[in-house]
């Protein structure tokens, strides 16, 4: 709200609006019906059901309302900053419209009063009067009256409103009838029928409970909203409860089931001086929850154009603009008398209050979503002074939505869906504004906590077979070329993890804190970067040896501990290769599985696949090969590669060499043809690398095993005279692994 704007308002306005809009028109029209339709027993449920919303809702708001202030615009404030504005603009403006033809419904039940004047002028005159005849002159002087004198006024009569409802009340309980003389009605032997008609009864029921925000719209005008809001919205809530409880058993107890759904003022029949009481409280009752409604719905409106929500600015401008006298908001009240004037018109009072029970079922459910998520998130800075409960939350959050569909599913995917459609529109004209906010990094950030410590929990319970990569790479080549980023995406866009550490050569100091600082900022800003699954940082290290030794030791970013490290170089650099081969031992002996990625930095043709290659000498990588393979291959990039398996073996192994794999690849359902498999007889006048490069020339990537203990005296040749080859994949595995 603007800052002009007086706070004039303590917590009675809030209690009154809200209590008023509570005891309103269906207390009055349909609770009857409602109880004998489903008996005592079923409206009974009915309460309890629509107060499994109503309450967790309500004590979502007063727990928001006691955290930070609350401005203008109420429930939409709350939401919109908790959600992001886009987000809330799109409840927002379902809220002001459930709001707005409230004012409607309000103002069609409040010409149920007048039944009298309608059957008299049917059975005297046969002429059958309109509602619209009492509807638009009510709806008139209801719309002067706000516009000239505003929110003072309608606080003022909403006293002198929810007066005239009391005493329409005490009259009521303490009437009696010949039904309830004579009857023997009594709580054990009421019951429960019609259970089919459920639904359909809770949908007439419900608007009646959506009263107890009304307040929480004038939190704009309030002193101290958040004691007002959780003290009025709270005690409204509680005692709206009780007297419906009261209500239902003085109207099972009183009146005959016939009279219950035939006669639709029969509390006049129960009341004392009914006949007139009954229609004046009740006409004191739609008139207050209008006058509840379009205060409320117009601020609603305003605060949505103070968050420029609407496409065109000067809407936004024209909307938000207050009355200089008294900061009403006028030119809001304005279209909210017109779309109330619309509806108003059209005059279905049932129709209308299942369109009102879609956007309030979804506003609750929005409210006690946050609640929960604030719990979940368990922010140090969400400190409100009243505090719900995260269950309660979660189960009006539930209940909210799961009653929208039982209510009428049509509607409710209607309702939901000009939501999104809204949300989407609103996100394509405000792009850069925020979307989540805090409350889901808070949610986010306590759900991995807690899963990292499952997972650490449970590390020891894993099997063999439920290895996946979880890979760290250390490099400085991060600006020269982007081979390590890209392997380890494929490593870890589906089964895997992975994480890439830039290597800043010096010591910590402020100065390579500050480049470290630019430098992931100019990493994270690339093409190739922006849209992996690969998680970057820095590190400052003064040697690659000392990077490696640090890295290795701190715990997985995913929750698990990395249990492969990968090593990068540029095909045909001896200097970057040495270094490779130094920090090996390093790696291994910390249990880590070892990759080694030479790449020959051209662009990859994926259509060529994958190869691998297993040695009779080295059975110990196979499975590890096969699994990385599987693995790589899942990414999008692989989507027309095949896997094909080369195996060089004995002449006297081929055979069963050939089975063993064909049953292993059967067995672990891995995506390779019979025909992908090659057996290669060893021949001692051939090298491995040279039938390595023979038939893997053409290929994508080649994967290969080694062994740490032919590093010792092999050195650079293990890694070297693969010049035919593309990308190489070396892979070296610590413990072997199981394909089931």
């Amino acid at each position: 709200m603007p800052e002009t704007t007086s706070k004039r308002f303590g917590t009675a306005p809030v209690f009154i609006t809200a209590i008023s809009t509570i005891l309103g028109a269906i207390l009055f029209l349909r609770f009857g019906f409602a109880v004998g339709t489903l008996g005592f027993w079923g409206v009974i449920a009915i309460i309890i059901l629509g107060h499994m919303v109503t309450i967790p809702t309500a004590m979502a708001i007063s727990e928001l309302a006691t955290n930070k202030r609350v401005e203008g615009g109420g429930e939409y404030f709350i939401i919109s900053r908790s959600f992001g504005l886009n987000i809330g603009a799109a409840i927002g403006f379902a809220l002001y419209l459930s709001q707005a033809i409230s004012v409607a419904f309000y103002v069609i039940a409040f010409t149920e009063a007048f039944e009298f004047l309608f059957k008299l002028m049917q059975i005297k005159y046969s002429i059958i009067l309109p509602r619209q005849i009492i509807s638009i002159p009510a709806m008139t002087i209801l719309a002067i009256l706000i516009l000239k004198r505003g929110a003072n006024l309608g606080v003022k009569a909403l006293y002198i409103v929810a007066g005239i409802l009391a005493i329409s009340l005490i009259t009521f309980f303490v009437g009696t009838t010949e039904y309830n003389t004579t009857g023997d009605f009594s709580i054990t032997s009421a019951s429960f029928r019609n259970s089919t008609d459920f639904f359909m009864v809770f949908a007439i029921i419900f608007p009646a409970f959506t009263g107890m925000t009304a307040g929480v719209g004038l939190s704009g005008e309030l002193k101290k909203p958040s004691k007002s809001i959780p003290i009025g919205t709270m005690v409204a809530t509680i005692m709206g409860m009780i007297i419906y409880i009261f209500v239902v058993y003085k109207l099972a107890a009183s009146a005959t089931i016939d009279e219950l759904l035939n006669e639709q003022l029969v509390m006049g029949k129960i009341a004392i001086g009914g006949a007139v009481l009954i229609p004046i409280g009740l006409a004191a009752s739609t008139i207050s929850s209008a006058l509840g409604s379009i205060m409320v719905a117009p601020r609603t409106l305003q605060a949505l154009a103070l968050d420029k929500s609407f496409p065109i600015p000067i809407l936004n401008n024209w909307i938000a603009k207050s009355r200089k006298k008294d900061d009403e908001p006028i030119n809001a009240s304005i279209i909210t008398i017109i779309i109330a004037y619309l509806f108003v018109a059209a005059g279905n009072v049932n129709a209308v209050a299942e369109i009102i029970s879609m956007f309030f079922m979804v506003t609750y459910g929005t409210l006690c979503l946050i609640s929960f998520l604030h719990h979940f998130g368990s922010s140090p800075s969400y400190r409100p002074s009243f505090r719900s409960k995260w269950q309660i939350s979660l189960i009006g959050f539930f209940v909210s939505f799961w009653v929208m569909f039982k209510i009428n599913t049509p509607y409710a995917i209607a309702a939901l869906t000009m939501m999104i459609l809204l949300y989407l529109l609103i996100n394509k004209i405000h792009k850069n504004r925020k979307g989540f906010e805090n409350i889901y990094a808070n949610s986010l950030f306590q759900l991995n906590r807690n899963l990292q410590t499952f997972i650490q929990q449970k590390r020891d319970k894993n099997t063999a077979n439920e290895w996946r990569p979880s890979a760290i790479c250390i490099s400085k080549h991060t600006f020269e070329r982007n081979c390590a980023i890209q392997i380890l995406e494929w490593v870890s866009y589906r089964f895997g993890f992975g994480t890439y550490l830039h290597h800043i050569s010096g010591y910590y100091s402020k100065s390579t804190v500050e480049q470290a600082d630019k430098e992931l900022k100019e990493i994270l800003k690339s093409d190739h970067v922006r849209k992996n699954h690969v998680y970057i940082d820095t590190i400052i290290s003064p040697s690659n040896t000392s990077a490696i030794a640090q890295a290795i030791q701190i715990p997985g970013i995913a929750g698990m501990e990395n249990n492969l490290v990968l090593f990068e170089y540029e095909k045909g650099n001896s200097n970057e290769l040495q270094e490779v081969i130094e920090n090996i031992p390093l790696v291994s002996a910390g249990n880590f599985d070892i990759a080694v990625y030479s790449s020959n930095n051209k662009a990859t043709d994926y259509k060529k696949g994958i190869h691998l290659w297993i040695k009779t000498s080295d059975h110990e990588n196979a499975n590890l090969l096969i699994l990385m393979s599987f693995i790589i291959s899942g990414h999008p990039d692989w989507k027309k590669a095949d896997i094909k398996i080369f195996e060089i073996v004995k002449p006297d192994e081929a055979e069963s060499a050939n089975q063993r794999m064909k049953e292993l690849v059967l067995k672990g359902r891995l995506p390779i043809t019979n025909k992908n498999i090659e057996i290669i007889i060893e021949d001692e006048n051939t090298s491995p690398k040279t039938l390595i490069n023979q038939h893997s020339k053409d290929a994508a990537l080649t994967l290969i095993g080694f062994r740490t203990d032919a590093l010792k005296h092999m050195k650079h040749n293990l890694f070297e005279g693969y010049d035919k080859l593309n990308n190489i994949l070396f892979l070296c595995c610590h413990s072997q692994k199981t394909i089931e």
